[in-house]
């Protein structure tokens, strides 16, 4: 085990968002600790994985563990699972309010709780967050009421552990994206959705890696929430 080389842990890493972070981190020369429900294994000695479900608390902490085991450090968090379940508040079953906000913000909360004492016993180090841009600006015809409690707990957590962390050299930022091609959309929907955006299309998951890349350098910069929404939040 060497611990010169920096390591990222990413939950939600199976496809998608999470797959491009790991992705985009390995070409950096980092090594990688990728977790998602029913993620494959990987043959990749500086890549591992860990299949399980990050909203249980036990899952969460053994991500981290398996990354200071094996890897000797945790440079950069990504908490990137999440949850797309938008609909009326009267419509929305108790068990799936409870699936959300396991998924959305307890994942959150007991990973980051884990990596905090090895950031600081290394000397700093960077959490990230995945948000959206509905927290701000809610629309009337997608009603998305656990997704804005959910994720507007993140975005306030990024702010308030960005203070919190800054003395220990940490920081927390955070991606509040738009409409993005991901496997949470269904394809044919995406042509409709474009409007959403004054840019007049969808993102790319490009587009979020580019952010992620500029927040992974950006020194100086924490308790930041990068808009990575075509220009939606600036319009409203």
């Amino acid at each position: 085990m060497s611990d010169e080389r920096k390591v990222v842990v990413v939950t939600g890493a199976s496809q998608g968002l999470g797959e491009a972070f790991v992705k985009a981190y390995r070409e950096r020369g980092w090594r990688a600790v990728g977790n998602g429900r029913s993620i494959a294994a990987s043959a990749h000695p500086d890549y591992i994985t860990v299949a399980g479900d990050v909203g249980d608390p036990e899952v969460a902490r053994r991500v981290i563990e398996v990354a200071l085991t094996e890897f000797g450090r945790v440079d950069t968090l990504i908490n990137n699972a999440g949850i797309w379940r938008p609909g009326p508040i009267a419509d929305i079953p108790e068990e799936q309010y409870r699936r959300v906000m396991a998924t959305n913000v307890d994942s959150v909360f007991f990973a980051t709780q884990a990596a905090v004492p090895a950031m600081r016993r290394q000397g700093g180090g960077h959490i990230l967050q995945v948000s959206t841009s509905l927290v701000e600006h809610a629309l009337q015809n997608v009603p998305a009421v656990i997704a804005s409690l959910s994720k507007g707990a993140v975005v306030s957590a990024t702010r308030g552990l960005a203070m919190e962390l800054a003395k220990d050299n940490i920081r927390v930022n955070a991606v509040s994206l738009g409409i993005v091609r991901t496997p949470l959309h269904e394809p044919e929907t995406l042509e409709d959705k474009r409007s959403f955006a004054p840019l007049n299309r969808v993102g790319e998951i490009v587009d979020v890696v580019r952010a992620v890349n500029y927040l992974e350098d950006a020194d100086f910069v924490t308790g930041e929430i990068s808009y990575i929404d075509g220009g939606r939040t600036a319009g409203h």
